[in-house]
């Protein structure tokens, strides 16, 4: 390490985020002996986060609008700090031109790429034309939609199934993949409202659809001289919703001639917008072909770098702070290797439905023995108002098959109750021959894997009652002076004495709030409900509730209009996510509760349905 150039930012670093990317980033700074100062909204008081940091300012309300997105408070919390530098994280504004020019006009580092190539790149219509001029592939398209006639010609064009895109941003925001002439119009619609709730932005372009396509990714990394070189790929086909669930590397598809191939495009990429620091160059690749295109870059480090470490021997958090503070990156591409196999699962909060799932996080647990970054722990919250990733757990390992082994144990060992979480579907996910084949392609959770999620055991309820009632069964049970407020069992004028088959007290863990229990045995979590007559959230008639807390965006449906079921009546955004609710039957709409704009929490009744 080169202590003369990190002195310049012996002041400390300020880390505008939060979550898992911001324990990671104090977590590098304190590494690099460098002072690490969060910022944090009213949600997120207790978060791990603003515990683990050096300093901690709050620098508004729990929207993001208010405080993540709020650069000049972000700006202030600086100044107030003392702090020399900002890295951005992932998300919010690390891609945001503006934020990265107001950062260095405030006399403060901006971690990350120059502004002209965010810029260039976080407009996805420009960066197409940018590649397109730099000789880089890309998918055939249209870069700028003026109107859903001009996408209709466009797509009857090119051919369906095509790909509806917002021009700013990513993460799967503001996309739509549209099969027919029919689906357009709609598809259209809510992408561009999608786009921007999510940016600000309502521009759409049109691409070709690739069907069955692998989404594999190159990381490239330059430091302020002008050197740079690419780290090699990620494999991020296992997608739900445009979301990536499990990412990997080397990816099981390419082969040396490939990585090389793509590994150069990527380079060129960089090159052509003058770039620095780490950013992901990401292509498309057309197994039936053999051909592969450019589909974006994120100038920024991404949620799955950590795959990229394991396999490079790396810290990218870590380079990305030298390089920011003028050190030389001392790698040249003939140095560097891929060794091993990693694999990277995230843990999302989320139902059975992948719904987003918001509350207390009642007991948090996670294995040992590998890298697991999170965000989270017991006692904290999982706020409505953010991304639903609360984990990521990494394996490396000398194989692609005993790296999916050791990540089956793992998520076998991972607890979590207070929400509900994609524990038990990752599980499932795995286990699938098709994920060992490496035969996983962008849309294959969603057309192939049709899953079922499996019911709890008859007698896990039983079983439940006697864990609860058993200490042993609980590990972060504490003891308590107030015999009433003993989990123990305690009876007047008795030893308290139960009994559970061997091994139980081990396997189960198990969690009560109010009428549900969170119960995880043998590795699997169910929620377990007790009936309760005219619990809250129970639906009668026509009655349409909040399946989650968030804000109604749209309303499609007046009272007095007829529908018919499966049409939505309501679009509803919670935790970066647009969801539509649908009518449960045909009927008529006697009242709207709700108004566009509006905060709901989960359960609220939204829409009152008449049978017709």
């Amino acid at each position: 390490m080169n202590a003369s150039s990190l002195s310049s930012f012996a002041a400390g670093v300020l880390i505008a985020n939060r979550g898992e990317i911001a324990v990671r980033l104090i977590r590098s700074c304190q590494a690099l002996g460098i002072r690490s100062i969060a910022v944090y909204s009213s949600a997120d008081k207790n978060a791990l986060h603003v515990r683990l940091a050096d300093e901690a300012i709050e620098i508004g309300a729990a929207a993001p609008q208010a405080s993540y997105l709020n650069a000049a408070a972000i700006l202030q919390a600086a100044h107030q700090s003392g702090a020399a530098a900002i890295h951005p994280g992932y998300g919010f504004l690390s891609e945001n031109a503006d934020f990265a020019e107001a950062v260095a006009a405030a006399g403060l580092t901006f971690i990350g790429p120059p502004p002209a190539a965010m810029r260039a790149m976080g407009d996805k219509a420009e960066a197409k034309r940018r590649m397109k001029a730099a000789g880089v592939p890309t998918v055939p398209g249209v870069e700028e939609l003026l109107s859903p006639e001009q996408a209709l010609s466009a797509a009857a064009e090119i051919g369906y199934p095509v790909l509806l895109k917002a021009s700013a941003g990513g993460g799967g925001r503001g996309m739509r993949i549209v099969s027919t002439p029919e689906e357009l119009p709609q598809a259209y619609a809510s992408a561009q409202r999608e786009a921007q709730n999510a940016f600000g932005d309502s521009r759409l372009l049109l691409e070709k659809y690739i069907q069955n396509g692998h989404h594999i990714e190159i990381q490239i990394f330059g430091d302020q001289r002008g050197h740079l070189v690419h780290l090699f790929e990620r494999e991020c086909s296992t997608q739900r919703r445009h979301q990536k669930i499990i990412e990997e590397s080397p990816s099981p598809l390419l082969t040396a001639e490939m990585r090389t191939q793509m590994g150069a495009a990527a380079l060129q990429a960089a090159r052509a917008v003058g770039y620095t620091n780490a950013g992901t160059v990401e292509f498309i690749f057309d197994p039936a072909s053999g051909a592969f295109y450019f589909l974006e870059m994120n100038t920024r480090l991404q949620v799955e770098h950590p795959v990229t470490e394991a396999v490079t021997g790396l810290d990218l958090a870590q380079w990305q702070i030298r390089a920011a503070a003028g050190e030389p990156f001392p790698y040249q591409q003939e140095d560097l290797r891929q060794n091993g196999h990693a694999l990277e699962c995230r843990i999302y909060a989320e139902d059975e439905n992948f719904l987003p799932s918001a509350g207390p996080l009642l007991r948090v647990v996670f294995p040992s023995g590998l890298r697991v970054d999170a965000g989270v722990e017991t006692g904290g919250e999982v706020s409505p108002f953010y991304d639903s990733m609360l984990a990521k757990l990494i394996v490396h390992a000398p194989s692609r098959a005993q790296a999916i082994a050791q990540m089956r144990q793992a998520l076998r060992q991972t607890v979590i109750h207070g929400v509900e979480t994609n524990l038990n579907f990752l599980q499932d996910l795995l286990a699938r021959p098709e994920f060992a084949r490496g035969e996983v392609h962008t849309r294959w959770v969603e057309n192939e894997f049709h899953w079922q999620p499996q019911p709890a055991p008859a007698a896990l309820g039983k079983m439940a009652s006697l864990a609860w009632l058993t200490p042993a069964a609980n590990s972060d049970s504490s003891a308590v002076a107030d015999p009433w407020q003993s989990t123990a069992g305690f009876r007047l004028g008795a030893a308290a004495e139960f009994s559970l088959p061997p091994g139980w007290r081990r396997e189960i863990h198990v969690s009560p709030e109010g009428g549900r229990t969170w119960v995880t045995w043998q590795g699997r979590t169910w929620v377990l409900t007790r009936a309760v007559n005219g619990a809250a959230g129970e639906a009668s008639g026509g009655d349409l509730r909040a399946p989650m807390p968030g804000a109604i965006r749209a309303a499609l449906a007046q009272p007095g209009e007829t529908v018919r079921k499966g049409q939505p009546v309501l679009v509803l955004e919670a935790m970066k996510m647009e969801l539509k609710l649908v009518a449960p039957f045909d009927g008529q709409v006697q009242s709207l509760l709700v108004a566009v704009g509006q905060s709901v929490e989960r359960e609220q009744l939204l829409l009152r349905l008449q049978p017709v």
